[in-house]
Order: structure tokens, then sequence, then C-alpha cells
């Protein structure tokens, strides 16, 4: 079947997915002691329950149904998604655990293998997946796949890798991805004005979707915020909420407001906005800094969230970011936020996970710190304004 390039996941949106720190789900299995007891609670979700129940129990009796199972396991990433709760997630790997061979797995199950595993940062296994379907012979082009790697590379902060694999988006007939990809890792590198050259090209050509045209103006938002050009970087963040007003880029501009010190404004622009991890998380911050009459509440339910996922012995890795940053700006502990931050580094090298730990190194106090910042961010070749104005 040929693939259509207009459904291809786009790389801000592949970003967010694996930008949202969440918390694997690779701890011990909790065993009931009771008939009665009450493991977790999952969040309630719209849509039909009697179509979730039909589906499940079709699944059951269909366990190597791919269509089916596929249908199932979208459903839940979605959830995922919208709620920003990993759990739905380890829904969707149980829904396609019908296939254990790699090497007889559909290709769209190992698609989707390698997606959730990177939602679920379990980047080195997505990135073996993809390698995975990628080697088969004979197969139609795969310019998602290509795309996917591309992003999970940038975010373990491997430029090189990540360009060789835009490139072959290229080859696979997707060229406007291709090129935003490699624009983006050009942009990370400090080689702004080339990058904002080939997105301003993008976008003049006038004939992409408001989505399309709001994702390549989102990226050409956050080049000018790495830039330290505040006055592009609203605008353009204004321009692609006009367009597209979606979760990620509503997110990505409450961050540049508050760190402009407008948290007020932060506040005004997630109203509305589905109270996920990270959305709460901006709402204590900003909360607190406008010192407004929700932040305790915000404030509260964000702890109450934190210390919940916590009990998986993983989560202070894999939620490393969002808790240092709620530990420095909420609850002004940066040698905390330190420790959560250099493990977040460890696993996921974005330019967001280095500004958090460059603050937290900063804030401690402590000049070695500060220098494994910068070590880091060199050995990458990344270039944030941001960041080099703390070291």
């Amino acid at each position: 079947m040929t693939m259509r390039f207009k459904n291809l996941l786009p790389v801000w949106m592949l970003c967010a997915l694996l930008g949202i720190a969440a918390a694997p789900l690779r701890a011990e299995p909790i065993v009931p002691t009771r008939d009665d007891q009450v493991i977790d609670v999952l969040p309630a979700i719209s849509g039909s329950r009697a179509e979730q129940r039909r589906l499940r129990g079709q699944l059951a009796q269909q366990p190597h149904d791919a269509a089916l199972a596929l249908a199932v396991a979208r459903r839940y990433l979605d959830q995922a998604h919208a709620l920003g709760d990993p759990r739905f997630a380890g829904l969707a790997m149980a829904a396609i655990e019908g296939w254990t061979d790699e090497a007889t797995m559909p290709d769209d199950v190992l698609m989707m293998r390698a997606t959730l595993q990177q939602y679920l940062h379990q980047f080195d296994t997505a990135v073996a997946s993809l390698q995975v379907l990628l080697a088969r012979p004979g197969g139609p082009p795969r310019p998602q796949a290509w795309l996917t790697l591309a992003t999970v590379r940038r975010v373990q902060g491997r430029y090189a890798d990540s360009d060789a694999a835009c490139r072959q988006v290229a080859l696979a007939g997707a060229a406007l991805h291709a090129n935003a990809c490699l624009a983006e890792n050009a942009a990370l590198r400090g080689n702004v004005d080339r990058a904002r050259a080939v997105f301003t090209g993008l976008l003049e050509q006038g004939r992409n979707p408001p989505a399309t045209q709001a994702w390549l103006t989102t990226s050409l938002a956050e080049l000018e915020q790495r830039a330290g050009r505040a006055s592009a970087a609203e605008a353009a963040y204004q321009t692609a909420l006009r367009l597209d007003p979606d979760p990620y880029t509503t997110l990505a501009y409450a961050d540049f407001l508050i760190e402009q010190k407008r948290p007020a404004q932060a506040l005004a622009v997630l109203k509305g906005q589905t109270r996920s991890d990270p959305v709460l998380l901006r709402l204590a911050i900003a909360g607190t800094q406008a010192r407004a009459a929700t932040a305790p509440a915000d404030v509260a339910e964000m702890r109450e969230r934190i210390a919940l996922a916590n009990e998986r012995p993983e989560a202070k890795i894999f939620h490393g970011r969002e808790q240092a940053m709620f530990a420095l700006a909420v609850d002004h502990d940066p040698v905390r936020a330190l420790e959560l931050a250099r493990g977040d580094v460890a696993q996921q090298r974005e330019s967001l996970d280095l500004l958090v730990f460059a603050q937290a190194a900063r804030a401690s106090g402590q000049p070695a710190a500060v220098r494994e910042v910068k070590r880091i961010v060199t050995e990458m070749g990344l270039v944030d304004q941001r960041i080099n104005g703390l070291l």
C-alpha cells in the first residue's frame, strides 16, 4: 500500500511525544493480596466505553488479528497523548503482545511497537525496532519510520545520525519533512540563518494545510527562542496558534512566557487545556510565580501526581525533567533539581533538558556541575543562547 505523506507525523509532534517525560511501565508488577484490592485507578476517558469493551473482547478472542490489535493500540495511544498518562501506552503495548518474534511481526505492528517504545522513553529499543523494520527487503518506502528514527536520534543528542535518517526521509519521497528535519538539526547546531531560510521557504510555498503551516511556524518559533530573539519567537508562536492551537505549541508558548517572566499570560494561554501532567506542571509553576489564587491547589495536585509516579522505581529518571522543573521553580530546591536533571540528561538530550540541567547547576552553586553541562553541550554541538548565558 502506498504511504500517504500527508499522514506523516510532523517532526514537532514526534518531539512532543518524546519530550513529555513519562514514567515507563517497566517496574515490578504489584501483586494484589485480596480480591477487592484496588491497584490503580486510570483517569476517565472520552469516547464509547461499550466500544472499548467490544474491541477488547474481540482482541481477546483474536489476539493475532493485526488490524484489530492496531485499532485497540491506537485508541490507547491516543488516550496516552491526550492525558499525558503512560499507563495507556502500556495498555497499547499489551494489545500487540500477540507478536513476539520480530522476524515475523507485521510491518505496522513493528512500527506501532517502536512508536510506543519511544513514547515510553525506551529510545535504544525503539531504534532497534525501527532498524529491523527499515532493513526488511522489498518493502514500500517508509518515510514515517525514517522520520521517527531521525527524531529519536535528535532527542538522544546524536545529530549526525539524525541527519542521516532525515536524508532517508527525502529518498522515501517526503521532501518537505526531510527538509524540515535537516533544518531543525542545523538550527540546534547554531546554523540559525540557514535553518530560518529553509523554514521560511517552506512556509512561503503556501499550498500546505493549516496544521502543516502551524508545525513549520512552531519550529521557527523554537529556533528564534533558542537564538535569543524573543520578539520573533513570540510572533511565530502566536501565528502557529492561530493556524492550529495544538497542545504542543500551547505548552511551548506557555514555557516561553514563563521564561520571559510573564506567568499571568502563561496561565491565560493554558486556560481550558486538559489537565495532563505537563499542563498541570506549567499551571503550578506559572501560578506560583504569579501568586495566583489557583496556585496552591495546582501545586498540591502536581505534588500528589509526582508522589504517585515515584512509586514506580524508574520514574525519577524518566520523569526527571518535569520533576526537576518542579523542584527548581516551585520547591526552590536546586540541589534536588540538579540530581533529577542529571538523571534526565543521561536518557534524553533535547534543548529543554540541557536548559533545565544548566539552570539547576547554576542555582545549586556547583561549578563542577556547570562544567559538566558545558562539556555535554559542546560534545553534542548544541547551540542555545539561553544555555550559553548560564555557562
